[in-house]
This record gives C-alpha cells, sequence and structure tokens, in this order.
C-alpha cells in the first residue's frame, strides 16, 4: 500500500495564503486557491499555520482586488499586526469542505498519488495541477520506481484519460502512452 502524502490525511487543508498588508488599518492580503476566490469567505473561522506556528482567527469582512483579496480579521486593527500574519497558510478542517459527488475530486486529494498507465508502468505522481481554461492539467513529476525520470503533463479528463482514482491506495490509472 502506497503512503498518501501528508495534505491528503490531515485534518486541515490550505486554502490560502496571506502574501502582504493592505493600508494602515491591518487589513492583508489573500492569495486565495478557491474557485471563485471569494469562497475562501465562506469559512468565518482559519487557522493560520506557518511552520509549526498556529492561531485560529476570525473573518470579519473581505473583498477581492484584483486577484487576491483584502480580508479584515478580528483583533488586526493596524498595520504592524497585519503584517507580523505574513506567509501565513490558511487553513480550515477537511470536514468542513462541502460534500463532493461521486467521481468529484478536491485538486489537494489529487496531489501526491501515483499514476499508473493501464498497462501498470508508473509515470510519477502527481505534483499540482494547473487550471489552463479547457481543463485542468496535472503536473506528473518522476517519483521512487518511476519508468523514467521526465515531468509530463497530462490533461485531467475523466473518462477519456483518466480511468480511476483510489484514494486509499493513492494511486491514479490513466490511459496514455508514456512515450509522449
Amino acid at each position: 500500500m502506497t503512503s498518501l502524502p501528508e495534505s491528503a490525511t490531515s485534518p486541515w487543508v490550505v486554502l490560502g495564503k496571506i502574501v502582504s498588508v493592505h493600508g494602515i488599518r491591518g487589513s492583508v492580503k489573500v492569495y486565495s486557491e478557491t474557485d471563485p476566490l471569494d469562497n475562501i469567505l465562506d469559512y468565518p473561522q482559519w487557522v493560520l499555520r506557518r511552520g509549526a506556528e498556529t492561531r485560529t482567527v476570525n473573518v470579519l469582512k473581505g473583498r477581492v482586488q484584483g486577484r487576491v483579496l483584502v480580508v479584515d480579521l478580528e483583533g488586526v486593527t493596524d498595520r504592524d499586526q497585519a503584517q507580523a500574519l505574513g506567509d501565513f497558510e490558511i487553513c480550515v478542517e477537511r470536514a468542513a469542505l462541502p460534500a463532493l459527488e461521486p467521481g468529484e475530486y478536491y485538486w489537494n486529494q489529487l496531489e501526491g498519488l501515483q499514476v499508473v498507465t493501464l498497462e501498470g508502468q508508473l509515470l510519477g505522481c502527481i505534483d499540482h495541477l494547473l487550471e489552463t481554461g479547457s481543463n485542468d492539467v496535472m503536473v506528473v513529476k518522476p517519483c521512487a520506481g518511476s519508468l523514467d525520470q521526465r515531468e509530463r503533463l497530462l490533461p485531467y479528463l475523466p473518462d477519456l484519460y483518466v480511468k480511476s482514482v483510489d484514494l486509499q491506495s493513492g494511486v491514479m490509472q490513466v490511459d496514455w502512452d508514456p512515450e509522449f
């Protein structure tokens, strides 16, 4: 059995990151990994994590500003307090995420899965996914036991290329020519 990455077994899911401050009244700029960006504001309480340091904060309000959000957090009232929160990841409990339909997955569930062809050849592990507009793309990087040391970009198209996903065993089976 393949050991799953920490991200797949952790009770916490990273939904974004505090990237900088906004203004002098304690607002922070947040990079959100949710789609749409402001879905991160649906979670009124965040666990902030930077290395081993964690803290819980309550979200007062937020708004989209370009490609980031400007967010006010309870108890953060000046620029210095906001600056101290830079580079904290924004986490929520995995159990708080909306339930998905069968066959649907959050990106973080797919990251770390081994990618195996129908013939049983290990192409590598999913490092991350990219949104391209037409379809999502999996970045598959070589890992121990993989067929070669090539990085591959595979379209995430269930039924066409992605044949099965087994989160328990940490394997995704794909219909993909390893020479491509």
